[in-house]
C-alpha cells in the first residue's frame, strides 16, 4: 500500500514591522501609513502602534522572489494601492476591504518605483529591466512600454496634469515623455553619477533629482509646450534652475516635497535627512533683492575706494532681479535617526498647529518613527518598534505545550503568542545565541555571546540572574529529560566555545529572609572537550549526550551518568552545525556546513544515509516527536521535511527572503516554528491534506522541466536593441499563465466546433426523418458554443489578453474572430469584443489583407463598429446625465462657498500680521502724544 503523508502549509509570519527592500508611503485617505513586510504591506495605525491591515498574496505562492519592493498609494478618492514585488510582478489591492484585485505582469526583473497620476487612473511602473510600464488601472491592462534607459529605473513622476513622464535611471539621465505621443521629448544630463531619485512639488514650479554627486539638482517646469519663453528651446520641457550643496557626503537616497510643497526632504544613504524650506515667489523675490541690495552695497564701498583714482571704473547699472534657487531653498533642519534610513513619507494630512509637516522614516533596524517639523526643531512623533526584534534572530525556543514561543537576538529576548503572532513580553538581555524554557514555563534560560546565563522571569518580564557560566560563546541550551522523556527539572547542559560543556541543576536561592525565593542555577559537573564546542545534544531517555566540535568535524556521544565515551562519528568535511536525536533513541541526524545531512544509528554508530540535503550550509534539524520524520533548515532559504526510514524528501516549504538560523517543532508535531535573518518568524501548520511521495516526485520534476524551459528561452533569445531616443513596446510579458490561457482557448475552439457539426448533423437527420435524442457534450455545461467560448475568453485576465491572442495560431484566430458579431450586441461583453477585434486585426493584419478566403469574415465584421457606437452613445447620455446631476448637487451646497470663505479669511490673517507691527508702533506714538 502506498504511503500518505499529512502536508505541511504556511499559517503565520510575524515580527517584521518594515523590510529593507521598499518604501513606506501614506494609504490614500492620509491616516495610517502602509510598510512594506517582506511579500506583505502592513497598514500601521502610528498612534496606536497598530497593524490594522495585512496586504498579503496567496499562501500558496508565497515566496521570497514575492518580495515588496515599491509601494504607492493613489491621492484620488478611489482606494486603491499597488505594490511592485521582486519578480517583476504589481498587484493591485483594494485597501478598504484587503483584497488583491488585478496582478500585473509586464516586467523581467524587479519594480523598483511606482507611482499613480493625480486622478489615480494610470499607474507608471519603473524596473531593474531598464523599462518603464503604463498600466491602466480601472482596465487592469497595460497601456504601452517605454524603452531608452540604459540602466535601472530608479524613479518617476508625472507632470503637466499627467500628459507627461520624468523618469530617472543609473545612467545618468533625466528623460521626459509624452505619454500622448508615446515618445521620448528631451534628454537632461549634467549629473556625473547614478541619479537615484526625483520628485516634482504639487504646483509643478520646480523638479529636484538627487544623485551621489554632491549636490541636489533643480530645474524649472515649462506647462505648455509651443510657449516662448527666454532662452527655452523649442520643444524643452525642463530647464536647469540651479543646485544646492548637500550637507553631508553621502548619496542621496530619495527626495520629496510634502502635500503643501512648503518643505523638501533629501534622505542620504546614511543616518540624515536633510529638510529645506522652500520659499513662495513673493519671500523668494524679497529674499533676492536684500542679496541685489547688499551687492549693491559691497560695489559702492569699491567705488569710494576708487574715487581718488583717474583711471577707477564707473559703477555698472543696477542689474535686473533674477531669483536664484539659493533664493527658494534654504536648510531649515537636518534630522539625524538612530540607524541607517531605508525610506521617507510625508503625511499628506494637514499638520497640526505650530508645525509644517509630519515626516514618517523606515529604519534598516525594523523600526517606523514619526517626526514632527518645526520652524525651530524636527521632534519625534511616534516609532513603532515592539513587534519585532532590531536584528537576526539566533534561536527560537517553544514551550511543551506549544502555547508561548521565546526568540533572541542582539539585545533583547521577545515572548510571543505562535498562534497569533503577538508581542506578549520584550525583556532587555545580551546577545542570545540559544534559549530554553525551564519546566512550569516560569522561567527561562538565555546563552549569550558574552558566556553568561540569563535567567528570564517570564511573568514579569525582568531578568533575575546573570551568571557567568562560560569564557566564550554559549552555542547550545538542552534541557535534561527523564528516563520517560518528560521534563521534571533535572538541569540542562550548555556547550560553549571555551571547550567546556557543563552540566546544570536548578535551585530556589533567597538572598533575604524578606525577599522571596528565585530560581538560580549550579554547575555540577564539566566534560572537558579538545576542541570549540558547537552543538549538544540529549538523548530523549537521558543516557546519552552528544557533542559537535570545532576541529575535527567530529560528533562524539558520551554516557550522560560516566561521561565515559561511547561512540565517534566521523564523516563530515565541514564542521557540524546542528543534531538530533529521535524520541525512540534509534536515530541521530547530524546537519554541517558542507550542505549534507548524516543519518547515524546510535546503536553502533554506523552511517545509514548521506543526503545532500541544501544548496548552502545546515543551520538546524529537528525530529518530530514519536517519528521518524525530521526537518531541516538552511542558508538557502528553504524547510526542507524528511522521511529518516526511507532517505526521502517529502516536503519542501518556501516563504523566508533571507537564511533560516533556527528551528521549532511542537511537542504534538502540530505544527513548526522558524527564524531567519529577515527578522521573520513563521509558523508552519499540519493540515489534514494527504500528499503521496510519487505524486510529489511527478510534480518537483515537472517544475524543474518548466524552469529550465523558461532559462532556456531567455538564453537563447535575441538581445534587444535600445534606441537613442526611446522607443514603445508591448506592455505584457509571456508567462504561464497566458500559455495555459492560449491552450484553453484552442480547446474551448475545438470543442465548439465539433459540438457545431454535431448539431448541424443532429438538424439534417431530423429533416431526413432519422433524428434520435440529441445529447449535448458535458464538457460544455449546457452552454451553447458560442457562449461556451465566451466564457473561456472571458476567464483569461485583463492584462494577459495581449499575450494570450499574441500566442494564438491563425487558424484558430479566424475561428474566434468567426463569433465577434455574435458577441458584440451582448451589452456586458462590448468592451472585451473590441479588445479583442482590434488586437486580432493588429497581429494578423498582413495575413488577414494577403489571404482571399478572409474576405467574407471581414466583411461580415463591418457592423462591429456599428453596435459598439450604440453602446458608446448610451454610455455618453449616461455620463452627460451623471454630470448635470453633479452641478445640481453643487448648486445647493455651500461646499464652494465654505472653501472661498476660509481662503478669503486665510488671506485676511496674513495681511493682518503683516499689518500689525505698523499698527501697534502708531498707536503707542499717539499715547504718547496724547500724554
Amino acid at each position: 500500500m502506498v504511503k500518505a503523508y499529512l502536508r505541511y502549509e504556511p499559517a503565520v509570519a510575524f515580527g517584521v514591522i518594515a523590510s529593507p527592500d521598499g518604501n513606506i508611503t501614506y494609504d490614500p485617505t492620509g491616516r495610517h501609513l502602509l510598510a512594506p513586510a517582506l511579500e506583505k504591506i502592513s497598514l500601521w495605525d502610528l498612534k496606536k502602534g497598530l497593524s490594522i491591515k495585512t496586504f498579503a498574496p496567496s499562501a500558496a505562492r508565497a515566496s521570497h522572489t514575492l518580495g515588496v519592493t515599491s509601494v504607492a498609494s493613489s491621492s484620488s478618492p478611489s482606494t486603491s494601492i499597488a505594490s511592485g514585488h521582486a519578480d517583476g510582478s504589481i498587484r493591485l489591492w483594494d485597501c478598504e476591504r484587503g483584497t488583491c484585485e488585478a496582478t500585473l505582469n509586464g516586467h523581467k526583473s524587479a519594480v523598483t518605483v511606482l507611482r499613480y497620476n493625480s486622478s489615480g487612473s494610470l499607474l507608471a511602473s519603473g524596473s531593474k529591466d531598464c523599462d518603464i510600464i503604463l498600466w491602466d488601472v480601472i482596465g487592469e491592462a497595460g497601456v504601452f512600454r517605454l524603452r531608452g534607459h540604459r540602466d535601472q529605473v530608479t524613479d518617476l513622476t508625472f507632470i503637466d496634469s499627467g500628459k507627461k513622464l520624468v523618469t530617472c535611471s543609473k545612467d545618468k539621465f533625466l528623460r521626459v515623455w509624452d505619454l500622448e505621443t508615446q515618445h521620448c521629448l528631451q534628454i537632461v544630463g549634467g549629473h556625473r553619477s547614478e541619479i537615484w531619485s526625483l520628485d516634482v512639488d504639487p504646483n509643478e514650479r520646480f523638479l529636484v533629482s538627487g544623485s551621489a554627486d554632491t549636490e541636489l539638482r533643480f530645474y524649472r517646469i515649462r506647462h505648455e509646450a509651443g510657449e516662448e519663453a527666454e532662452n527655452w528651446r523649442k520643444w524643452d520641457v525642463l530647464k536647469p534652475f540651479g543646485e544646492i550643496q548637500q550637507q553631508g557626503k553621502d548619496r542621496v537616497a530619495t527626495v520629496r516635497f510634502n502635500s503643501s510643497g512648503s518643505l523638501l526632504a533629501c534622505q542620504v544613504a546614511g543616518r540624515t535627512v536633510e529638510i529645506y524650506r522652500v520659499l513662495d515667489e513673493t519671500e523668494a523675490l524679497r529674499k533676492a533683492k536684500r542679496r541685489v541690495n547688499r551687492k549693491k552695497k559691497d560695489k559702492s564701498s569699491a567705488k569710494e575706494s576708487t574715487e581718488g583714482d583717474p583711471n577707477g571704473t564707473s559703477v555698472d547699472p543696477v542689474p535686473r532681479i533674477e531669483v536664484t534657487v539659493s533664493d527658494v531653498f534654504k536648510v531649515l533642519h537636518v534630522l539625524r535617526a538612530t540607524k541607517k534610513i531605508v525610506s521617507i513619507a510625508f503625511s499628506p494630512l494637514p499638520p497640526p498647529r505650530g508645525s509644517f509637516a509630519s515626516l514618517s522614516l523606515s529604519l534598516s533596524n525594523n523600526m517606523l518613527e514619526t517626526y514632527s517639523i518645526d520652524a525651530d526643531k524636527a521632534s519625534k512623533l511616534y516609532s513603532i518598534e515592539l513587534p519585532g526584534h532590531r536584528s537576526v534572530i539566533r534561536s527560537v525556543t517553544l514551550n511543551p505545550e506549544g502555547n508561548l514561543l521565546l526568540s533572541t537576538s542582539h539585545n533583547a529576548v521577545k515572548i510571543w503568542n505562535p498562534s497569533t503572532g503577538a508581542c506578549l513580553r520584550t525583556i532587555e538581555s545580551g546577545y542570545g545565541l540559544c534559549s530554553a524554557f525551564v519546566p512550569g514555563n516560569r522561567y527561562a534560560v538565555i546563552g549569550t555571546r558574552t558566556g553568561s546565563l540569563e535567567i528570564l522571569d517570564v511573568g514579569s518580564g525582568t531578568t533575575i540572574e546573570v551568571v557567568e557560566a562560560h569564557s566564550g560563546q554559549i552555542k547550545s541550551i538542552v534541557p535534561i529529560p527523564d528516563e520517560d522523556g518528560s521534563f521534571s527539572g533535572n538541569g540542562f547542559v550548555t556547550g560553549a566555545d571555551d571547550n567546556d560543556v557543563k552540566f546544570w541543576e536548578y535551585q530556589l536561592s533567597q538572598r533575604s529572609s524578606n525577599d522571596p525565593k528565585q530560581l538560580s542555577v549550579t554547575n555540577v559537573r564539566t566534560l572537558k572537550m579538545d576542541d570549540s564546542v558547537i552543538s549538544v545534544c540529549v538523548s530523549p531517555d537521558g543516557k546519552y549526550v552528544a557533542v559537535a566540535l570545532l576541529g575535527d568535524n567530529k560528533v562524539k556521544v558520551f554516557y550522560q551518568d560516566t561521561l565515559k565515551l561511547f561512540l565517534s562519528l566521523h564523516g563530515h568535511s565541514l564542521p557540524v552545525f546542528c543534531m538530533d536525536i529521535s524520541s525512540d533513541g534509534d536515530l541521530i541526524v547530524t546537519g554541517s556546513a558542507d550542505k549534507t545531512l548524516k543519518i547515524w544509528g546510535l546503536d553502533f554508530g554506523d552511517i545509514h544515509k548521506t543526503i545532500f540535503a541544501h544548496a548552502d550550509s545546515v543551520m538546524d534539524v529537528k525530529f518530530v516527536k514519536n517519528t521518524h520524520y525530521m526537518f531541516s533548515v538552511g542558508k538557502d532559504r528553504l524547510i526542507k521535511y524528511w522521511d529518516a526510514d526511507k532517505f526521502e524528501l517529502l516536503l519542501t516549504l518556501e516563504g523566508h527572503h533571507a537564511e533560516i538560523w533556527c528551528l521549532s517543532v511542537s511537542s504534538r508535531g502540530d505544527f513548526i516554528v522558524t527564524g531567519s535573518h529577515d527578522r521573520s518568524i513563521r509558523r508552519w501548520d499540519r493540515t489534514e491534506e494527504p500528499f503521496f511521495l510519487e505524486a510529489k516526485k511527478e510534480k518537483r520534476l515537472e517544475e524543474m522541466f518548466d524552469s529550465d524551459l523558461d532559462n532556456a528561452d531567455n538564453r537563447y533569445a535575441p538581445p534587444e536593441s535600445v534606441p537613442e531616443e526611446g522607443s514603445v513596446g508591448v506592455p505584457g510579458k509571456k508567462t504561464k499563465e497566458t500559455i495555459t490561457a492560449t491552450d484553453a482557448i484552442i480547446d474551448a475552439l475545438d470543442t465548439a466546433e465539433e459540438e457545431t457539426k454535431r448539431i448541424e448533423q443532429q438538424k439534417e437527420e431530423e429533416r431526413n426523418g432519422k433524428g434520435g435524442v440529441f445529447q449535448p457534450n458535458v464538457l460544455m455545461r449546457g452552454m451553447s458554443p458560442s457562449d461556451y467560448v465566451l466564457h473561456s475568453m472571458s476567464s483569461v485576465p485583463t492584462n494577459d489578453l495581449e499575450q494570450t491572442l499574441l500566442a494564438l495560431p491563425f487558424s484558430d484566430a479566424l475561428k474566434l474572430m468567426s463569433y465577434l458579431k455574435e458577441w458584440a450586441w451582448i451589452p456586458n461583453q462590448v468592451e472585451l469584443v473590441t479588445r479583442v477585434f482590434t488586437l486580432l486585426l493588429q497581429i494578423h493584419l498582413n495575413q488577414l489583407s494577403a489571404t482571399p478566403s478572409t474576405r467574407s469574415l471581414l466583411s461580415n465584421l463591418k457592423d462591429i463598429p456599428q453596435s459598439v457606437k450604440e453602446f458608446k452613445d448610451t454610455l455618453g447620455f449616461n455620463i452627460a446625465g451623471l454630470d448635470h446631476i453633479k452641478e445640481l448637487i453643487s448648486m445647493t451646497s455651500d461646499a464652494p462657498f465654505r472653501e472661498a470663505k476660509a481662503k478669503v479669511m486665510e488671506i485676511r490673517m496674513q495681511h493682518s500680521k503683516r499689518a500689525n507691527p505698523t499698527q501697534v508702533s502708531e498707536g503707542k506714538k499717539k499715547k504718547r502724544r496724547k500724554a
